[in-house]
């Protein structure tokens, strides 16, 4: 089961990052929808973080563990980063209840 965290700020409820950990198990490797869906999702919000905002970020990967961490590390976080890590929210949100013995979302504060 893949396992996702999404961070948000205690103060303001926005969202400041995310974790994922594990293989979701829907299928063989390279056969994996629900995997590929997460993967997709996650790369694509880190690399649109780097190429459309100016926000400071910092990520964490091992793909051996199938672990990706990305937080904003901005003290403020712009409209364009709170976007893409809505979309991001989004996403991950349909593919968990469409998939809920291979997908687990939760929240954190932080």
């Amino acid at each position: 089961m893949t396992h996702i965290t999404i961070y948000k700020s205690s103060c303001s409820h926005e969202i400041v990052g995310f974790r994922t950990e594990g293989h979701a198990g829907y299928a063989n490797s390279g056969e994996d929808v629900v995997c590929a869906a997460v993967s997709v999702l996650t790369i694509n919000t880190i690399n649109s973080l780097e190429q459309f905002t100016d926000d400071d970020f910092e990520t964490s990967v091992n793909e051996e563990q199938a672990f990706i961490e990305c937080m904003i590390t901005s003290e403020q976080i712009s409209l364009q980063a709170q976007v893409l890590l809505n979309a991001l929210d989004l996403g991950l949100t349909m593919i968990s209840a469409d998939n809920p013995d291979y997908l687990l979302l939760t929240v954190k504060e932080v």
